[in-house]
């Protein structure tokens, strides 16, 4: 999960931040899938080092997709985990190591989040299975005929949570699928896999961060080049939409523009200053805590705080946040000065909608005066195709005629209905229906709104309605304010509804050392606290009862119907679902009673794991790991950074290993063991640091910024009227493209003339390096380009234009045009390729690659590599 609409804002706002992903993909030879080679050089113009991924946002589109058919069954959902993993893969290769994180046990405040998502879907799917019977019964009763209801088992999606048979049998897949990647792919030859599966505590970001942070805190360790993939969680696995990076480094670069302040009464530090944007981001909503009532992000919220940020922070007399501590004084101010507009903020959302309101109003209003009040009968009744001329059919002699008598008879007769038809005469037709009222969306009930936060007293409405407690209740408004401030960090407190900016003056005082909540939970345990009733059968039979046995001690957890407050909201789907918050030391002590009855298997999935590091057999960590399970110590051992690219911490011998020499049997039944394993996996820890450590949010020694992309400050004053052109990829050294002569001279034969400028007009044209199409699908209307552009070399296709020295000369008057490149290529389709006219202008995998001082190619000999010529058929991508 995300937050709604910020991925939206900041791509809209900082629009430069985005890259569109060149993606090179797998092709097919006589029924034969060819894999991408992942170890040629990246075709973004840009390597990475290490790919993060966060497995959730991958695991729910595999299994439960939108907008295709479900996978099968368990087996099927695997093979498309793989295959999505795959594809990431080879668009980021990462060089050094790839950290898959899976959502283990989460703190308490997302597990009371969860639990309303899980709650609120199995309402919904029983809500929809009892109006599916109703409607089949109501056909039914008046005759009707349905085929019989095909019993299909429904996917639970929320056997994806830590605990469940699924999870446990996704990581032992995922075991697999490093073990034949590492054998088997090229591209991951020399790379570090860690992998923290559902076992290992934390959500599956956090335990990210929380590796980076680690890593940069070790004490002598290099500083790791982080390249993270912002992958996006609604892409679907199937869909063949475009993958985007997010350059991180160029939102900085907008953050220090928007938050750079002058004549500040204490030292301006960007870094400080971006730890405060983000711990505000925190405010406009996440998956832990509801946003403040009067900050949403459709509305400018964020935008607001900054600003709100930037006039108070002078008087703060320094930053917001330090290290990951926050300063609770400075952050009242910047509350109540939000507090003071929250009025206005109200008031000018209500105005919103009433004005969206009668916007709608008055569209329908104009749609329902400008459709025609009438349907065409008679002579006009529209006709079957080849029936108009059957026996019995009007003609009418002069339609344009009947036409006008039509819309005068309408004119004269405001009354009738718009459904109303007419007949040959001109009258209304008996069968044309009845008059009926017209429709008015005013008459759909609005969403009850109790609390009416534009309106006097809305503070005293609001706790009274949410909390049951009256606003003058300073006491109690102080707790709420408090423990929401502590949830902000320490995401242990749970939160239906979110307190006012105006409230925070009490949070000041707040004692410096928070409660960090009891002993954490272990997965069934946590499975007890998400799950609803209808979703027990993924718990032990006695775990089960609990949850439905009305003589269950806890049988309150789990009510079978709760309310909704759509909470300001139209959708319930925005709403709040009412669900009591779970007691643990209630929850705990009622498992006391039936933890006996766990099976050694269930026992084991109850348990809590840590992460796993897995290697190839060309790794230089591999032989180092081999001899630590041929020793059979039963200590950690510390890892030696200078093996694997300084990464640091703990190694721990692993019971269920995966090790060289040894088959690894396929967990997927469709695919085929590894009997020629070279792979090794062994327990990995991340360093440990005392409880009190600092982890300092700045820089590390040593490391380099990347060169800046945005416009400077000052490029008004010095660009002397040129126009500035923005750095759209990753690399600024990337050459112009252009279509040649040859190529525009045929464009100008297929494309329509005199329109202007064309469908291309305002098009950029695709990059050099583009692995696709040439262009993508046409919009409706759109003149489709001559199929020949497909047979080209893509590299050839984009080539500028050749000096004017080489240019040949002919005579119009004696023969025919001679043969330029294009027409060349058209005469000699079948014939073999000629290297001494087609020369690849790049290095190896078909990408330029920087040119040296001298004019040669880095690292590449200067002969480009030569290639038969394509059949004449299908899309061919150059390797």
């Amino acid at each position: 999960m995300g937050v709604p609409a910020f991925f939206r804002w900041l791509s809209r706002k900082y629009p430069s931040i985005i890259v569109n992903c060149v993606e090179e993909k797998p092709k097919e030879c006589n029924g034969v899938k060819i894999p991408v080679d992942a170890s040629k050089p990246n075709p973004n113009d840009v390597e990475f080092d290490n790919l993060y991924l966060d497995m959730n946002g991958i695991i729910h589109p595999c299994t439960h997709p939108e907008d295709k058919p479900a996978p099968k069954n368990e087996d099927e959902m695997m093979v498309a985990i793989f295959e999505y993993i795959d594809r990431l893969f080879n668009i980021v290769r990462p060089r050094r190591l790839l950290y898959m994180a899976i959502d283990g046990v989460a703190p308490r405040a997302k597990m009371n989040q969860q639990r309303s998502r899980r709650f609120r879907a199995s309402k919904e799917g029983m809500e929809a299975a009892v109006e599916k019977q109703r409607v089949r019964e109501e056909i039914l009763a008046k005759g009707g005929f349905l085929p019989p209801e095909e019993i299909k088992e429904r996917f639970d999606s929320n056997c994806i949570t830590p605990g469940t048979e699924f999870m446990d049998n996704l990581a032992k897949c995922l075991r697999y699928y490093i073990a034949d990647r590492l054998n088997n792919d090229p591209g991951w030859k020399n790379l570090t896999v860690i992998l923290s599966d559902a076992s290992a505590p934390g959500e599956g970001e956090h335990k990210i961060m929380d590796y980076i942070r680690r890593q940069r805190g070790s004490s002598g360790s290099p500083s790791l080049p982080l390249s993270q993939h912002d992958e996006l969680a609604d892409s679907l696995p199937s869909a063949e939409g475009e993958f985007i990076f997010l350059r991180l480094s160029v939102l900085r670069e907008y953050l220090e523009r928007e938050l750079t302040m002058a004549s500040l009464p204490f030292t301006f530090d960007v870094e400080r200053s971006i730890d405060d944007w983000v711990f505000m981001c925190f405010f406009v909503g996440n998956d832990f805590l509801p946003h403040l009532p009067s900050l949403e992000i459709r509305e400018g919220a964020i935008d607001r705080l900054v600003n709100i940020y930037k006039n108070v922070v002078h008087k703060t007399g320094g930053y917001l946040t330090e290290s990951g501590y926050v300063n609770l004084q400075r952050v009242q101010m910047i509350m109540l000065a939000v507090g003071e507009v929250e009025d206005s903020i109200f008031k000018k959302r209500k105005d919103d909608e009433d004005s969206f309101r009668r916007r709608q109003k008055e569209k329908r209003k104009r749609m329902k005066r400008d459709q025609p009040s009438f349907s065409p009968g008679g002579i006009l009744t529209p006709h079957a195709l080849g029936s108009r001329n059957s026996p019995g059919s009007q003609v009418a002699s002069n339609p344009r005629q009947a036409a006008y008598e039509m819309r005068m008879q309408n004119n004269s007769s405001p009354s009738v209905s718009p459904n109303t038809s007419f007949i040959s005469d001109g009258s209304p037709s008996p069968r044309g229906g009845i008059k009926r009222k017209a429709e008015d969306s005013d008459s759909e009930p609005e969403p009850e709104d109790n609390v009416r936060l534009w309106e006097a007293g809305w503070k005293q409405r609001y706790y009274k309605n949410k909390f049951d407690v009256d606003a003058a209740d300073e006491k109690f408004r102080r707790k709420v304010v408090q423990s929401y401030g502590c949830a902000s960090w320490k995401w242990y407190y749970p939160f239906h509804y979110a307190p006012f900016a105006s409230d925070f003056e009490g949070i000041a005082d707040m004692p410096s050392d928070f409660e960090k909540g009891t002993k954490p939970f272990k997965p069934l345990e946590q499975l007890m606290g998400v799950f609803p009733a209808a979703s027990g059968n993924f718990l032990p039979p006695s775990w089960r009862k609990l949850m439905s046995d009305p003589d269950s001690s806890i049988i309150d957890f789990y009510p079978e119907d709760f309310a909704i407050d759509l909470n300001g909201k139209k959708y319930a789907w925005q709403g709040v679902a009412l669900l009591p918050f779970v007691d643990e030391r209630r929850l705990r002590a009622a498992l006391e009673e039936v933890y006996p009855d766990l099976t050694p298997e269930e026992t084991r999935r109850n348990s809590l794991g840590g992460d796993v590091l897995f290697v190839g057999k060309h790794h230089p960590l591999h032989d180092f790991v081999l001899e630590l399970y041929k020793t059979g110590s039963t200590e950690s051992v510390d890892v030696p950074p200078e093996l694997c690219h300084g990464i640091q911490g703990k190694f721990s011998l692993d019971e269920e290993a995966i090790l060289p020499d040894q088959v690894v049997c396929s967990p997927v039944p469709m695919l085929r063991d590894l009997t020629q394993n070279g792979t090794i996996s062994i327990n990995f820890k991340d360093p440990q640091f005392a409880e009190d450590y600092v982890f300092k949010a700045v820089m590390l020694p040593g490391a380099r910024k990347p060169a800046p992309v945005l416009k400077p400050g000052d490029w008004e004053k010095s660009s002397n009227g040129r126009q500035w052109k923005p750095q759209l990829g990753f690399n600024r050294d990337r050459r112009p493209v252009h279509l040649d002569p040859s190529a525009f001279r045929t464009l100008g034969h297929v494309m329509p003339r005199g329109s202007g400028p064309g469908v291309y007009g305002n098009a950029a044209p695709p990059p050099a390096t583009y692995q696709g199409n040439l262009y993508r699908p046409l919009l409706r209307g759109q003149t489709q380009i001559p199929k020949l552009m497909s047979n080209m070399r893509p590299q050839d296709s984009w080539r500028g234009p050749p000096p004017l020295f080489q240019q040949q000369r002919f005579d119009r008057g004696v023969g025919a045009e001679p043969l330029l490149p294009w027409n060349r290529m058209l005469q000699t389709q079948n014939a073999a390729f000629q290297p001494n006219q087609y020369q690849m202008l790049a290095g190896p995998g078909g990408y330029p690659p920087r040119r040296d001082d001298r004019g040669g190619r880095q690292g590449y000999p200067r002969e480009g590599r030569k290639y038969p010529l394509p059949p004449p058929s299908g899309r061919y991508s150059w390797n």
